[in-house]
């Protein structure tokens, strides 16, 4: 067994280092494990392995609850062995989305702010264990994290039984990035001190008794992130539509020379985005969002970086090693947080924040769809874009014109799933162009989204749809044809007619 004796400085604590066996022998079916973890970045992994071997042998099932996403070691080996009855608040793994669209699996796709409350307040059942991943427990008895904090917090402060994972893959240097504040719960909440991105309003550990603590285990397993694809010329277009209307808003007075803080999703494009960035004549930026990728780096070594606050460090295996190679210059610049700060309506008001986040389809109106292919099957889930998109003082949703390698658009008469309404949406950006939909009722902004965003092949289906519905509706304020709007999805292929 790994020697973790180091790393658990509380002497008294060191009696309860066991195998990772021993823990998931002890797990009983239908338990609720409420873990650490978001976007595969500090969640346990040798607990879940040992638990799916059992399971092979022994089949059961369990309640997952995490941050949000996770990587293969929990997500990906408990859903090949078919052991995870509900989970919550947010996903990714390619194993455990088809189990959720079977029904196999009973999944709660949360806004990620609210999670961490709703399981404080009890409503969504009772943990019976916390399993959290650390890279040492103080003397004290307190949780240092890893690369996410996410909901770990939380769900230490409610749950009786605490699992701790040790984990020696992940450095000791990371310990005093973390700022932990766990919110006071309704009557009794006050207002979140935080007034700047770069603010420290918490503790740089996981508060926890000793007396919680009832299993610790040896793990050397680490984050299993992934390598991000390279930047194609619809991302590049996008991100380059970006730095003008950044450099319009400027302009026009609306922001200052640094802009306001960033806040970018997870993937490929919104990499792209802020790799934009870098190459630009922005200067001493700030960023406030969920997770800190490959590009903020990049930004730390341009000298354009403040401060980045986050609530996980999840970058490319190469972006990983190239934070630990030179940790002490990197860590300066980058703040962990619970989801629940990181995502709140209530700072990102207050910062101000420009909010940049990806669709899979949006409509001629301006709704979003972020979750569901074509409408019934859940993709990843909503995670933290609502709490952005609505709060935000600037929301742009990006995504290319075309989807399925050109077989479909991307802009459709009416989204088959609605995750953000046309209410919470000031931009829609794809290669083709910007639509700015501020200002603008529902048909200036049909004739925008249309003009500016559709691919230039289906540019004309989707006028001649919108002069239809308007004629038929005698000018509506929404102009529909329903029938049709809803057959769009299963009818419009690249070359075929929409009206056959």
């Amino acid at each position: 067994m790994i020697d973790i004796t180091d790393r658990v400085r509380n002497k008294d604590l060191q009696s309860k280092i066991v195998t990772a066996e021993e823990v998931a022998n002890w797990i009983q079916p239908g338990m609720t494990l409420a873990c650490s973890g978001f976007t595969a970045s500090g969640y346990p992994k040798a607990i879940p392995m040992a638990l799916a071997e059992r399971m092979k042998k022994e089949p059961f099932q369990v309640n997952i609850w995490t941050g949000a996403s996770t990587g293969p070691e929990l997500d990906g080996v408990l859903a090949e062995v078919k052991g995870i009855k509900q989970r919550l608040p947010y996903q990714t793994d390619s194993k455990l989305r088809p189990e959720i669209n079977d029904g196999t699996v009973n999944y709660l796709d949360l806004h990620l702010s609210e999670s961490a409350g709703l399981t404080r307040a009890g409503y969504l059942g009772k943990i019976d264990a916390a399993v959290v991943e650390v890279c040492a427990i103080t003397e004290e008895g307190n949780l240092i994290p890893t690369t996410s904090v996410g909901n770990a917090a939380s769900y230490v402060q409610s749950a009786d039984i605490v699992i701790v994972e040790v984990n020696t893959s992940q450095p000791l240097a990371l310990e005093g990035m973390h700022d932990v504040y766990i919110p006071l719960d309704p009557p009794n909440r006050l207002p979140i001190p935080l007034v700047k991105a770069d603010d420290r309003i918490g503790t740089t550990f996981i508060p926890c008794t000793p007396e919680k603590i009832k299993f610790i285990v040896p793990c050397d397993v680490k984050d299993h992130t992934r390598d991000l694809s390279p930047i194609d010329e619809n991302s590049k277009k996008m991100a380059a539509f970006t730095l003008e209307l950044l450099h319009a808003e400027i302009a026009a007075g609306r922001m200052p020379k640094n802009l306001l803080p960033l806040q970018s999703g997870v993937g490929n494009v919104a990499n792209a985005v802020l790799a934009g960035f870098v190459e630009s004549d922005m200067q001493d930026l700030v960023v406030y969002t969920e997770v800190i990728q490959d590009a903020m780096l990049d930004l730390i070594d341009a000298g354009k970086l403040r401060i980045a606050s986050g609530t996980a460090f999840s970058p490319s295996p190469a972006g990983m090693d190239r934070f630990y190679k030179d940790i002490d210059k990197y860590r300066k610049y980058i703040l962990l947080r619970p989801e629940e700060i990181s995502n709140s309506p209530e700072v990102v008001h207050r910062l101000g924040v420009i909010a940049m986040n990806t669709a899979l389809e949006v409509d001629i109106y301006g709704n979003i769809n972020s979750t569901h292919v074509t409408g019934t099957k859940m993709m990843n889930g909503i995670g933290g874009s609502g709490d952005f998109a609505r709060n935000a003082y600037l929301t742009i949703f990006y995504t290319p014109s075309l989807a399925k390698g050109g077989k479909i658009s991307s802009v459709v008469p009416m989204c088959s799933h609605v995750d953000h309404t046309e209410h919470d949406v000031d931009i829609i950006i794809t290669e083709q162009g910007i639509a700015d939909l501020r200002g603008k009722e529902p048909r200036s902004r049909a004739l925008e989204i249309i003009n500016k965003c559709a691919h230039p092949e289906y540019r004309p289906i989707l006028l001649d749809y919108y002069e239809r519905a308007l004629a038929a509706t005698k000018k509506a304020n929404t102009p529909h044809i329903i029938d049709e709007a809803l057959s769009f999805h299963s009818r419009f292929i690249k070359t075929g007619d929409m009206h056959k």
